[in-house]
């Protein structure tokens, strides 16, 4: 039975692929210090080949227990949390990257770090490559969260060629499912729990910025299959379906059968304008791209967390 390491494993994606890790036979060590996490998504398979650790890894760790697979997710990962979290945000960057990063090395481990799509700033180049280097703002608000990221990426090279560690790069676009917390700050979440109570429907802008929506089912495969692959440098795993913020907010109205009208915000400072993976690597070397659509995903959202965990305490 091999061993898996998710930091970042009560968060919403990091629950996901514990619970899929599981499915698949591994035992499972999560690693998350609450700061974003909730043990609500993890209390139903905690009786299973799973043990979760209250670890904050900004500061030094070690896991006595042979480990086959790290998947470094921990951080603060929507805007809400990292202009909350600055420093936290840069820390577990650096200094959580670098003391995973050592404990893989140690135990000779696959490692695999969740970067992000933000490492692409407001790009210049659509829709955007591994190859692309980004347009990023590293003194702006959200450049706690791009530049951390970018920082680890850097990081994890370094431990691959002059260390020898086994390591891979996912740059992950946004990503929906249910566990998603209702007031996160990002699109889906907010669009989902406005709409379930027919109320505005808060579009920043005039809402013509683009994004791409994964459903969370297809990012974990994707999560794994790349781990489980030889692959070392960045890899896009992300859904290339381009929908712009207004086009999202009238799906959801239309999925969710509401009645909720559209209201226009200012847009934040820094907001990237159009966000599309090239996944053509992905096929190539993983043999993998998304099957569910946005109206599909939606609906699995809706019916799998329910209304009532969608909508969420004000």
């Amino acid at each position: 039975m091999p061993t898996s390491l998710v930091t970042g494993g009560a968060g919403f994606l990091g629950s996901h692929l514990c619970e899929e890790l599981l499915r698949r036979g591994h035992r499972v060590i999560c690693v998350d210090n609450l700061e974003t996490g909730s043990l609500a998504n993890i209390e139903h398979i905690r009786d299973r080949a799973f043990v979760h650790r209250n670890i904050d890894i900004i500061e030094p760790y070690f896991i006595d227990e042979q480990i086959d697979f790290v998947y470094h997710l921990a951080s603060p990962a929507s805007p809400i949390d990292y202009l909350r979290l600055p420093l936290a945000t840069l820390k577990v960057g650096s200094y959580g990257t670098h003391h995973t990063l050592g404990l893989a090395k140690f135990h000779r481990a696959r490692f695999l770090i969740a970067s992000t799509s933000e490492v692409y700033g407001d790009p210049q180049v659509h829709p955007q490559p591994e190859s692309y280097w980004g347009h990023v703002n590293p003194i702006g608000p959200r450049g706690v969260y791009d530049e951390a990221k970018r920082y680890a990426e850097a990081l994890t090279m370094a431990y691959h060629r002059q260390q020898g560690v086994d390591t891979a790069i996912v740059r992950i676009f946004n990503t929906y499912g249910p566990r998603m917390r209702p007031h996160d700050g990002r699109a889906i979440p907010t669009f989902l729990r406005q709409a379930l109570q027919d109320r505005p429907i808060t579009v920043f802008g005039d809402g013509s910025q683009t994004r791409s929506f994964c459903y969370v089912e297809d990012e974990i495969r994707g999560l794994i299959a790349l781990a489980e692959s030889g692959y070392h440098t960045p890899v896009n795993i992300g859904n290339p379906d381009e929908c712009t913020l207004l086009e999202l907010a009238k799906t959801v109205i239309d999925v969710t059968g509401s009645k909720s009208e559209i209201l226009f915000e200012a847009l934040p400072t820094d907001d990237p304008q159009v966000r599309q993976p090239d996944i053509t690597l992905a096929r190539e070397i993983l043999g993998w791209e998304p099957a569910v659509s946005l109206r599909e995903g939606l609906r699995r959202t809706i019916d799998q967390a329910g209304v009532e965990a969608l909508v969420g305490a004000v």
